[in-house]
């Protein structure tokens, strides 16, 4: 097995068989892996859940690749899963961690008026928000929205006025 994977040779020497059967490898493992994470972490895509995409995701290529110990990285990586868990439970039971680790959500439109200062703060553009009216809400205009909430995740939530 250690010959098949090339567990003991040089990134630059690993044959396309190796590579392969580290790549079947490491798509199992992996696929444990975010079985194991949070539930909706592919689902929330906020920026606790991106940072843990983006370093599992080259962790297990230098796996694949042999630019890092094979199963040193695997291992590495479920540490990184459950570090995520346990941040997520930390932030569930103390809301002031949460606030810090996942965000605020934000109050963009209240009553068919939209408050520039937020937007401005947050980088959202009129066209941006009228955007996610047509699409999320659809709704034409900014004065059809009774509140309109930047969410923690990025979306941007609507509740349209009564009788719309």
């Amino acid at each position: 097995m250690k010959e098949l994977l090339g567990l003991d040779v040089e990134a630059r020497d690993l044959t396309l068989l190796a590579v392969c059967l580290r790549g079947i490898i490491v798509f199992i493992v992996t696929l444990v892996m975010v079985r194991v994470a949070d539930k909706r972490f592919l689902a929330k895509l906020s920026a606790f859940d991106v940072i843990l995409g983006f370093l599992l995701a080259s962790m297990m290529a230098r796996a694949v690749n042999g630019s890092a110990a094979f199963v040193p990285t695997l291992l590495g990586g479920f540490v990184l899963v459950f570090l995520h868990r346990l941040v997520g439970m930390i932030a569930y039971h103390v809301e002031w961690f949460g606030r810090l680790v996942k965000g605020d959500a934000r109050v963009v439109v209240e009553h068919g008026k939209t408050n520039d200062r937020v937007l401005r703060a947050l980088h959202v553009s009129e066209n941006d928000l009228l955007e996610e009216l047509h699409l999320n809400g659809r709704l034409e205009k900014v004065d059809q929205v009774k509140r309109a909430i930047l969410e923690r995740n990025g979306q941007i939530s609507i509740i349209p006025e009564s009788g719309r």
